[in-house]
């Protein structure tokens, strides 16, 4: 079957422009996972998290896992391609009596993740300019000017995901330019450039803990630090699942969207390792880079090995390389959104495609005022950046995961509705790591990594992860239940109410004219 036939055999019209090939597909995880995104804003946090050891070790553990997931992910996608990802995937594979519920929860899980993963890209992005800023001028950064640069960005990736629709693909080239041979040509500057270097030793064996006086380390243990500083690892390899959430604006989505999860998680998992260690070998002086007078690392390594001069142009092209990565971000998360609301999880105010632009344009800003929303407590917490990275995280991994443990208890039904991507017998022990993972990173994240914790250094994170959690389960409980059925076929729906599904907006008028015939027979009787 052709993708429009496999779409509508999933129950959906084709509204999405499809003309985004393999390559695309690829690239749009491979630029949201940006490895260069991650380890640069998150660099500090590994630094006093576990030290050069847990971050260099860390990513290598972090991204065997991360690949059973990815693995798990993908054979679902294949199966089911289409724009409403993990929350679609568990309504289909779950038994007909749980599936509103199981994609009512991974809906808004998945909605949490996908909001907070913009947020920590693009606020990171606003981080890295406005401490660029202080290197050649007397700028003083405040917690109120970043939110403002912030703002900027977001409207700024906001316009472009509006009107510049026919132009994503094309800047999606661009971006993969950027993080494979730009990101490539840094680490090497770098390694080149670098005054001395740092022993094996240092980069694989060192741990610090600079989480507080005494630090965690002593409060708890070694491995309790060592456990939270893979945040700075599993930060970087999420938002893969943009793949799927792309898949009706791919061709073969089938066979597409399965290899842009997996092969976008191992190339990244490989880039990010150099990038990594590019950056632990030419540390010039630790304590330094630690304490840096700029307040982040990788600003200072650059200052050390190529000058202020140099230091503020490499940065300027890390800098590139975020915002395309906040771009996409942005991208994938509209396209969420406009799947949930297609299907009644959020207000169907939100289902709405631009008939010119043919963009989801709504859901943009609606992604767009949520990320700024999210971003707000950093104006009095210091831990804010990496309570948003631990949220999206968090977020991301459980939709992930829930999709992936239904198909592992349910596998004879799953196995029934395989598409071409198939693991075979490899498919439950798969499943299985995955879930296990998941279930350990989502007890980890919550925990707190400051001490003493206190209202400005509390990792929030287990309150917004809560919120939602409960949010979702008594929202259920008290009227969601009541009316959400899960993802709505809306070639059944067409076929119901005698409607073309060619003619654009021909299903949302004869709707409307339903529901206003409905409310007219009630006024009467």
């Amino acid at each position: 079957m052709d993708d429009e036939a496999v779409l509508a055999a999933l129950g959906y019209k084709q509204e999405l422009r499809r003309d985004w090939g393999l390559a695309h597909n690829f690239g749009i995880s491979f630029s949201i996972i940006s490895v260069i995104t991650g380890i640069t804003t998150l660099f500090s946090y590994g630094l006093n998290t576990g030290g050069p050891g847990v971050m260099s070790v860390g990513w290598i553990v972090v991204s065997i896992f991360t690949m059973f997931v990815a693995l798990g992910m993908a054979e679902i996608v294949s199966a089911i391609p289409t724009a409403g990802g993990p929350y679609y995937w568990a309504a289909i594979l779950a038994p007909p009596k749980g599936s509103a519920f199981a994609s009512w929860v991974t809906g808004w899980f998945n909605l949490l993740g996908q909001v907070a993963v913009t947020t920590g890209i693009s606020f990171g992005c606003a981080g890295l300019i406005s401490t660029t800023a202080t290197v050649k001028s007397s700028y003083e950064p405040t917690a109120a000017k970043t939110i403002g640069i912030y703002a900027a960005v977001l409207i700024s990736h906001g316009v472009v995901n509006t009107f510049g629709v026919h132009v994503l693909k094309y800047l999606n080239n661009v971006s993969i330019a950027l993080h494979s041979a730009g990101v490539t040509a840094i680490a090497i500057a770098v390694l080149a450039k670098a005054p001395t270097h740092q022993s094996a030793k240092f980069v694989f064996a060192t741990f610090y803990d600079g989480t507080g006086d005494p630090g965690w380390s002593v409060r708890a243990s070694p491995a309790y630090v060592a456990c939270c500083g893979a945040l700075m690892s599993q930060y970087t390899l999420t938002g893969f699942d943009a793949s799927a959430h792309l898949s009706e604006e791919t061709r073969n989505a089938s066979w597409s969207a399965p290899i842009g999860v997996i092969s976008s998680v191992g190339f990244s998992a490989i880039f990010g390792f150099f990038v990594i260690l590019s950056f632990l070998f030419s540390i010039q002086d630790f304590d330094a880079t630690l304490g840096s007078d700029y307040g982040q690392p990788v600003l200072q390594i650059f200052v050390d090995v190529f000058g202020t001069d140099g230091a503020v142009v490499v940065m300027s092209l890390v800098m590139i390389c975020v915002w395309h990565c906040g771009l996409f971000s942005m991208t994938s998360n509209s396209r969420m959104m406009f799947a949930f609301a297609r299907d009644g999880g959020i207000p169907n105010f939100f289902h709405k495609v631009d008939s010119r632009f043919r963009s989801p344009i709504r859901t943009v800003w609606l992604a767009a005022f949520l990320s700024f929303c999210l971003a707000l407590p950093s104006l009095g917490s210091s831990v804010a950046f990496a309570a948003a990275t631990s949220i999206a995280t968090i977020g991301l991994y459980i939709s992930y995961g829930i999709p992936i443990l239904i198909g592992l208890i349910y596998h004879r039904s799953f196995t029934s509705m395989k598409g071409p991507f198939n693991l075979g017998l490899l498919s439950r022990p798969v499943a299985f790591v995955a879930v296990a993972w998941i279930g350990f990173i989502t007890i980890i994240f919550c925990l707190p990594t400051a001490n003493p914790v206190t209202s400005k250094s509390l990792n929030y994170t287990v309150v917004a992860v809560g919120i939602i959690a409960i949010f979702s389960l008594s929202a259920w409980v008290l009227w969601a239940r009541k009316w959400f059925v899960g993802p709505i076929r809306e070639i059944e729906e067409a076929g119901r109410l005698g409607v073309d599904l060619l003619e654009p907006g021909a299903l949302e008028r004869a709707e409307m004219e339903a529901k206003e015939m409905g409310e007219k027979v009630v006024a009467e009787k």
